[in-house]
């Protein structure tokens, strides 16, 4: 059986450092000038170069508080969904955190250096500036973070296409296998000798798997039920080929059919999995269980794996996987106990 894909992680990240060690002392050092609450007619060289160390040190510790709370707030609102709510959240934070700060370290600046009774309007006046530049190096981070997730975005969908793609090809192939194609014309010719109207069955059978396949292969999600239906007529195929040696059992309320959704071609490959890794027969026949566990399919087989088989191609539950991950962000849950396997199948409920 194929081995269970290997979970990665990602997070939101920006290599701004280079942009901190230029701007934070530029603001630093440039917004005291600008208010005049740094002068070199009422303070001494060395008074100067330390009060230039310590509004840095301002510019410091307010930029990367604004920028510790931006990064922790944008998982929680995006501009697609909650734009009103993402804007209002970052003023009010920027507004709740950057004043008090500031207020507090330019006090801090007058009882150390000048030991005089503060100015408020030069606090005021300051405290405005930096609120004002906060707001601006959001924008930039905003702006920055925007143009990511667009490429982001890009890039998964290019996954996703290349993944389907993949995934299509994969049922096509399995259905056009020479092997494929020799058993199902000794079959289809058996049963136009033996039993025509089982022939004609078997026939519109064949030509609806197909006709699923081209028909969904630009989709990312279809109906349950329809993927159900689908792997009912893939499975009734398997079922004169092999007889009584497989069996197919479903349980599942037909009310949640409609309300959720699902990949094209999974459960197919998921049971595909399951018979082409085991040995069955009529005497030992293989039993592929579906059933519903938590907002999830779970398909179920014994584990009895043939002693000859050939080479996987690794791309079935692997690839299934892969697009699970970009069409609704979860991944698909494969386990082996004792002599059982089991792959757990995420479902994305309509809202």
């Amino acid at each position: 059986m194929e081995k269970e894909p290997t979970k990665r992680t990602t997070k939101n990240y920006v290599n701004d450092l280079g942009f901190r060690l230029i701007l934070i002392p530029v603001f630093g050092i440039t917004i005291p000038l600008i208010t005049g609450m740094i002068n070199g007619q009422n303070f001494t060289n060395w008074q100067v170069k330390l009060s230039f160390l310590y509004t840095t040190f301002i510019a410091l510790i307010v930029w990367h508080g604004n920028r510790s709370l931006h990064f922790s707030l944008r998982t929680y609102f995006d501009w697609i969904n909650k734009p009103l709510q993402k804007v209002g959240v970052l003023l009010l934070t920027i507004l709740f955190y950057t004043v008090p700060v500031s207020v507090l370290l330019l006090l801090g600046w007058y009882k150390i250096f000048t030991h005089q009774p503060p100015d408020w309007n030069i606090i005021t006046e300051t405290t405005l500036i930096i609120l004002l530049a906060v707001i601006f190096i959001t924008h930039v981070y905003e702006t920055v973070f925007l143009v990511k997730d667009s490429e982001t975005e890009m890039l998964k969908n290019i996954q996703l296409e290349r993944a389907k793609t993949e995934a299509e090809r994969e049922a096509l192939k399995n259905q056009i296998d020479p092997h494929f194609i020799f058993n199902t014309l000794n079959t289809l010719s058996h049963l136009i000798e033996e039993n025509p109207s089982k022939a004609k069955t078997f026939n519109d059978n064949l030509a609806d798997v197909y006709r699923y396949i081209l028909q969904n292969k630009t989709k990312d999600l279809v109906l349950l039920k329809e993927e159900i239906d689908f792997l009912k007529t893939y499975f009734a195929l398997l079922k004169i080929r092999f007889e009584e040696a497989i069996a197919l059992a479903i349980h599942i309320n037909p009310q949640w059919e409609e309300q959720y959704l699902v990949p094209p071609i999974s459960l197919q490959v998921a049971v595909e999995n399951a018979i082409k890794h085991n040995e069955f027969s009529t005497t030992s026949p293989l039993l592929i269980t579906i059933r519903w566990q938590q907002q999830q399919l779970v398909i179920e087989n014994r584990l009895k794996r043939k002693k000859r088989s050939k080479t996987s191609s690794k791309i079935g539950l692997q690839n299934l996987n892969e697009r699970y991950k970009l069409t609704i962000e979860k991944e698909i849950t494969i386990r082996q106990q004792d002599n059982h396997f089991t792959v757990q199948l995420p479902l994305l409920k309509i809202i």
